[in-house]
């Protein structure tokens, strides 16, 4: 049987996991995309919630190698780098989600955990 996902829906709930990244600074921000990926039965908001979930690892992963390597190597711009990755990647994902819902975000250059 071939069930039909509510659009709309599925582009607001993949956007919330990808922009609750911007949230990171707070430890429950990764609770967002967990919870849609309890919630949700579509499987795209599913991918897109896991997605979520492992890129907040991977920043929080790569934020503190780069934080140890910045105070061994003082004035390095690693965390610099980090931080344009940081906005960036989920500004792609939300405007690819939102213009494209029927297919899954997938973050380039990360560790998929989940």
């Amino acid at each position: 049987m071939y069930e039909t996902y509510d659009v709309d829906k599925r582009k607001l709930l993949s956007a919330l996991s990808h922009g609750s990244i911007f949230l990171s600074s707070l430890v429950f921000s990764v609770g967002v995309p967990i919870a849609i990926l309890f919630v949700s039965e579509d499987p795209v908001v599913k991918e897109n919630a896991k997605e979520a979930i492992n890129f907040h690892f991977n920043v929080w992963l790569y934020g503190v190698i780069f934080g140890l390597l910045c105070i061994i190597l003082i004035g390095f711009p690693l965390l610099a780098i980090l931080f344009a990755v940081h906005w960036t990647l989920p500004i792609l994902a939300i405007f690819q989600c939102l213009s494209n819902p029927n297919q899954a975000y997938r973050y380039p250059f990360i560790f998929r955990l989940v």
